[in-house]
């Protein structure tokens, strides 16, 4: 309970606006409940912004004495008194306790605790708290409780702290509303506070905010600061202008205003899906608390979209999250990691859970209660757990039971009878009591609305959508139904709204897929370094959209659909899988799986998913064998095969393929778990689809698919005709001199990108394949054309690729042992082609130019991991060091998970210094990564740029060269070659240290 003794901290709030009659109403209703606010410090709120883009413990070193200095202060000013601050998290924590990170998402939780007490004063306990401000929107899912985090990325940190389980978009009334890259946009960017919104009169853009203006959708007189609609509508005129400047012929006023509201809309509701129709809770299920500046003027629009009934919108809404502070309590959570199968806890399951209660309660330093039980589950091998929550100590059996539930429910099928289950740990959470709530009652419901009202005060504006009827509650809330008839006439979308609208539904479909592929996947390639990529393409093939994964496998899914597609008739239900290089593959590790999407007889497109599977058979153990001279001697090679055919499982069939090969899979049993993700995977992206045809029609969605496609072949044409008639070239070798060579010529209507000249078949395994080089091709041309657009194949319209035989693009035939190798084509030629394309349009110096490939293991497991590096410098920047360039786009394996899940040791793990290229602009640093082996084991490196320095451009220094050294036990070292496979004993050591980028440009002196 928030004691009236105790003052309060209203840390952001106070801050967020310049707005002096949010911060009086603040105060009043803080003064209200007999509480203190105080606003926060200007250098600390400076320092908590700061934080998402500085290292945890850097930061905390850093806010640590100036929240000291500011907690003395305000304790000195209130005579002593002891603070209490929000957390993260949704409770409360003393000022003695408190830390920096603590603050992340203090914000936001208060609102959630806000929403729910709203609603549970009227008598409703299943929440989505729906909270848009100006910037974003934030929103959750609560069931009695707020769920909580336990890891969180912010920016570039990941930080290990319990908070409320919030997800957040880009969203808010600030976005600013444009045309650009022939089609509407709305957001991400943002006008903020400063210049604000174009209504502001601070010379800011079009957003939202102007959009609700002139819609009607908040009176300017009731806005508690001035709001000039004249403005607002010069900034709309300057929006058309634009589109006609572009050839489009704006559609009517209302019409384009309301498609802009839609768009944002959009991305709300889809924020809302990833918290509930993901995870397998049915939105209509729950009452939707709309509060925020903006939550309950878009309230009634979400719940449309989402099959919700009920709306609650407080009284105040726009200063909820204060409220929340009121409503907020003391809590500890005290945690135990446990880290063992389930089935040897036994009888210290409930003695671990006493141990915890007892410590929780200490904690809290106040007379509490237990109130919540959590335990976190995984199969053996995964990463991410499933917490399960209890309102009271559960036994061994009850969990089993339902984590076999919601395993499931989540991922579509039965937990594995191979795959053990781990206990992970063990949370227990003490509350100190909160007082009881004043229950609101709801007078009589009018009729629903035939048209659109609005509704506002100072803090609230509230729009209420034709179909819908309100009642007032007696706490000053406001409960919104959905009528059972239809809504009242609905405003037409225009053609190029709806072309976001559909972008954005389509983008949905790959990121869930990519997110379900993540979540199901067993091995660290896909779950940690995320070497995965999903795709959706149209009925021909063509690349559409994609999820933001890797661009060596994005570009070659469209030729492999149609390598696939070939003389096939597809039906529904079919899934292929293939790795073949023959057929669009890139190289063995790379599975990639297909389903076509088929609506009432006729093919709408296609999902397709590939990922990295660490083990699939060959000479050496993580399937990238340095002396292969033969595709069989790299391991499984898969033609297409059916997954499932007609919705038929062909499991068997497959997992007899991966044991039969000449060089099989060491860890079949993984390579089976992750196709199961995959294929999880295309179900869900089917799914999708098929629902979008069911809503809009199949003709309509395969409309949107083309000028998808359309409008990237719209942006290159473009492109192209600024350059007219001209030609560039580059020209690079591999580090044992098998030359590179590009020339791009272009007509003013065509481009040209010719690799005449380029080596013969490589003898090892540094072959690359057309789809490989399709792929450089199309990641360069969007660097080229440098726009904001989905990468598709629409950029390869007017583009010529002439790729003779050679290294580029070697012969296959059906038998594997007369096929190339290829495994060293796919992760170091593909960026030695980046460079030199790169290089022949002026565009960047040479990155790194390599992926520094690693790979140990034995008959019993295998590893890979790629390594990253230094950036090229380009005009007017710096390249960006130890990071993985171009056509890499995987993370890398926390040294933690590494040495829990395999015998090494991660001795180094930082910046090279100096290998950086001098220059104008300098080259990034490249990376020191030291390992130590605990046990004998075979090691391959799989490298480049080790004599080939990546060059500098227009004057700018090269780059340092790679290296790695083997330190035997006994201290004799000995440099390795850029490919070698070789066997280690228990306290070896190999330092592996990565090129950095070229410079730019000459020196200043």
């Amino acid at each position: 309970m928030v004691r009236e003794e105790v003052p309060v901290v209203a840390v952001a709030l106070l801050n967020a606006y310049a707005n002096p009659v949010h911060e009086r109403r603040v105060r009043e209703l803080l003064e209200e409940a007999g509480l203190c606010a105080v606003s926060l410090s200007h250098e600390l709120s400076e320092g908590l912004r700061l934080l998402p883009r500085a290292e945890t413990a850097v930061a905390n070193a850093y806010l640590g004495p100036l929240m000291d200095r500011f907690v003395s202060r305000v304790a000195g000013a209130l005579g002593g008194a002891e603070l209490e601050l929000m957390t993260s998290a949704g409770f409360l924590k003393t000022a003695a306790v408190y830390r920096p990170i603590d603050s992340l998402l203090s914000g936001p939780a208060g609102g959630v605790v806000g929403a729910l007490a709203a609603a549970m004063a009227s008598g409703r306990r299943r929440v989505l708290a729906f909270d848009m401000g100006g910037t974003s929107t934030d929103v959750a899912r609560i069931d009695g409780a707020p769920g909580f985090r336990h890891e969180q990325v912010i920016g570039p940190v990941r930080v290990l702290a319990p908070a409320v389980r919030i997800e957040t978009v880009a969203a808010g009334g600030g976005s600013i509303c444009q045309w650009r890259n022939g089609g509407l946009e709305v957001g991400p960017e943002s006008a903020r506070a400063d210049p604000g919104p174009a209504c502001y009169g601070r010379g800011g853009p079009l957003t939202i905010t102007d959009v609700n203006l002139l819609l009607g959708c908040m009176d300017p007189d009731k806005g508690g600061i001035p709001l000039d609609r004249g403005k607002a509508a010069t900034a709309f005129e300057a929006l058309k202008e634009t589109m006609r400047g572009a050839g489009r012929v704006p559609p009517e006023d209302e019409v384009l205003l309301e498609g802009l509201r839609e768009i944002a809309v959009e991305r709300m509701a889809d924020a809302i899906r990833k918290i509930s129709v993901r995870e397998g809770y049915d939105p209509a299920e729950y009452v939707l608390v709309a509060f925020g500046g903006a939550g309950p003027q878009h309230a009634c629009a979400v719940a449309e979209k989402l099959g919700i009934r009920e709306i609650l919108v407080p009284g105040d809404a726009g200063l909820l999250s204060a409220w929340g502070l009121h409503r907020a309590a003391r809590e500890a959570l005290a945690t135990r990691l446990v880290l063992r199968e389930l089935d040897e806890c036994g009888t210290s399951f409930g003695a671990a859970f006493e141990a915890l209660e007892t410590e929780a309660r200490e904690a809290l330093g106040v007379e509490g209660v237990v109130s919540r039980w959590f335990v976190e589950l995984r199969l053996v091998g995964q990463d991410a757990g499933i917490d399960l929550e209890y309102a009271e100590r559960p036994g061994l059996r009850r969990v089993c039971l339902k984590f076999e539930e919601r395993y499931e429910r989540l991922y579509g099928y039965a937990v594995p009878d191979s795959r053990a289950v781990e206990l992970v740990a063990l949370r227990v959470l003490a509350t100190e009591p909160v007082g009881g709530l004043e229950e609101e009652e709801f007078g009589e419901a009018g009729g629903c609305a035939g048209e659109r009202t609005v509704l506002q005060d100072e803090f609230r504006t509230c729009v209420i959508d034709a179909g819908w009827s309100r009642s007032e509650g007696s706490r000053g809330s406001l409960l919104l139904e959905r009528g059972e008839g239809e809504a009242g006439a609905a405003v037409g979308v225009a053609h190029d709204v709806g072309a976001e609208l559909f972008r954005a539904r389509f983008e949905s479909v790959v990121e869930e897929m990519g997110a379900l592929l993540q979540r199901t996947a067993l091995s660290t390639n896909i779950k940690e370094r995320l070497d995965f990529s999903c795709a959706l393409l149209d009925q021909e093939g063509r690349l559409v959209v994609n999820a933001p994964h890797i661009p060596v496998h994005l570009g070659a899914l469209g030729l492999c659909v149609r390598e696939v597609s070939k003389g096939r008739e597809w039906k529904v239900g079919d899934m292929i899988v293939v790795n073949h290089p023959g057929f669009g593959g890139s190289h063995l590790p790379d599975v990639t799986v297909i389903s076509p999407v088929i609506e009432k007889g006729g093919l709408i497109g296609f999902v397709a998913n590939r990922a990295h599977h660490a083990e699939i058979g060959g000479m050496s153990p993580g399937s990238m064998p340095a002396g292969a001279t033969c595709l069989e001697e790299e391991g499984v090679v898969i033609p297409p095969m059916y997954l499932f055919e007609g919705g038929r499982d062909r499991f068997e069939e497959i997992e007899i393929h991966f044991v039969a090969a000449t060089y099989p899979s060491r860890c079949v049993e993984d390579n089976m778990a992750d196709l199961a993700a995959q294929a999880a995977s295309n179900r869900h992206g089917v799914a999708a689809v098929e629902q979008l045809v069911r809503e809009f029609g199949a003709e309509e969605v395969r409309g949107r698919m083309e000028a998808l496609y359309e409008r990237a072949a719209t942006i290159i044409r473009e492109r192209i005709g600024r350059v007219g008639v001209a030609a560039c070239g580059g020209e690079d070798a591999l580090d044992d001199g098998t030359v590179l060579k590009v020339e791009v010529r272009s007509d003013g209507r065509e481009l040209q990108i010719d690799f005449t000249g380029s080596g013969a078949v490589h003898g090892g395994n540094l072959n690359a394949v057309p789809a490989i080089v399709r792929s450089a091709v199309l990641y360069v041309l969007r660097a080229w054309v440098d726009e904001s657009i989905p990468l598709n194949e629409g950029l390869l319209e007017g583009v010529e690729i002439i790729v003779p035989r050679g290294v580029l693009n070697p012969e296959f035939s059906e038998d594997a042992s007369k096929c190339p190798a290829v495994v060293g084509g796919n992760v170091e030629t593909s960026q030695r082609v980046v460079d030199v394309l790169l290089l022949a349009l002026g565009l960047q110096a040479n990155g790194q130019g390599t992926m520094n490939n690693i790979l140990f293991g034995t008959e019993e497991f295998g590893y890979y991991e790629t390594i990253g590096g230094g950036s090229g410098a380009a005009a007017g920047c710096n390249g960006m060091s130890g990071t993985h360039v171009h056509m890499s786009n995987t993370a890398i394996t926390d040294p933690e998970i590494l040495e829990r899940r395999y015998p090494v040791r991660v001795r180094r793990f930082g910046l090279r210094k100096g290998s950086g290229g001098k220059g104008g602009w300098n080259g990034g640093e490249g990376l020191v990564r030291e390992f130590e082996f605990l046990e004998t084991m075979t090691v391959s490196v799989l490298t480049q740029r080790r004599t080939m320095a990546p060059q500098g451009a227009e004057g700018g220094g090269e780059g340092a060269p790679g290296r790695q050294v083997l330190i035997r036990k006994d201290g004799t070292e000995e440099e390795l070659p850029g490919i070698a496979s070789f066997e280690v004993m228990a306290g070896d050591r190999i330092v592996m240290e990565t090129p950095g980028g070229g410079g730019w440009g000459a020196e200043s002196r």
